[in-house]
C-alpha cells in the first residue's frame, strides 16, 4: 500500500500556513481542552465527546476518549463508533485524521499528519491525512507517519515506527514497522 501524497501548506516567505482565525481557535481550543476535559473521569466520556464536536470534530456513534489525549485541532478528526483514542495518545491533527469503527489508538502513541521540507531551504509545513481501519490496532506508544492508513484489523506492535501505509490484517513491529 502506498502512502497519501504530502501537500504543501506553507507558502515560501510565510511563517505560519494558519490564518489568524485559525490560530485564534487553536488557542481557544488548547484552553478549553483541560479546563473542560481534562479533569473528567473516564465514565464523562459523553461530555468530551460534546466538546469535541462544538470544536468542530466529526462523530459517529459513540467512541472513546480518554481525558489525557491530546488532540492538535479537533476540526481535522473524525472518530467512528467504538473508536478508542487511549490515555495520553497525541492526535496531531494538521490533517485529517480517521479512526473508523473499533480503531484502537493505544496509550502514548502518536498519529503525526505533519512534518517539512527538508529540501528546502525554508522548510515549509506539508501534511497529509492519517487513516486507521476498523479494528485496527495500534499498540502502546506507534508513531505513525503523515499518509499511513492502517487496514481494517491490522496490528502495529508497541512502540513501532509505521512510515508506510500497511495492509488490512497485516501485523507490523518495528523501527521502521515491518
Amino acid at each position: 500500500m502506498d502512502k497519501a501524497p504530502l501537500t504543501r501548506r506553507q507558502t515560501p516567505g510565510r511563517s505560519t500556513p494558519w490564518s489568524l482565525g485559525q490560530r485564534v481557535k487553536a488557542f481557544l481550543w488548547a484552553a478549553a481542552w483541560p479546563a473542560l476535559c481534562g479533569w473528567t473521569p473516564k465514565p464523562l466520556n459523553p461530555w468530551r465527546l460534546f466538546v469535541l464536536r462544538l470544536f468542530g470534530a466529526t462523530i459517529h456513534g459513540t467512541p472513546f476518549v480518554h481525558q489525557r489525549a491530546r488532540i492538535q485541532l479537533p476540526w481535522n478528526i473524525e472518530l467512528h463508533d467504538l473508536a478508542c483514542v487511549g490515555d495520553r495518545a497525541n492526535l496531531y491533527s494538521l490533517d485529517r485524521i480517521t479512526l473508523h469503527r473499533g480503531a484502537l489508538v493505544a496509550q502514548e502513541s502518536y498519529l503525526c499528519t505533519g512534518t517539512h521540507d527538508w529540501q528546502d531551504p525554508e522548510w515549509p509545513l506539508l501534511t497529509a491525512p492519517i487513516v486507521v481501519g476498523e479494528r485496527a490496532v495500534l499498540g502502546a506508544r506507534t508513531f505513525v507517519m503523515p499518509g499511513v492508513t492502517i487496514g481494517d484489523r491490522a496490528i502495529t506492535g508497541a512502540m513501532s515506527v509505521v512510515t508506510r501505509s500497511v495492509a488490512p490484517g497485516m501485523t507490523v513491529r518495528g523501527n521502521p514497522a515491518h
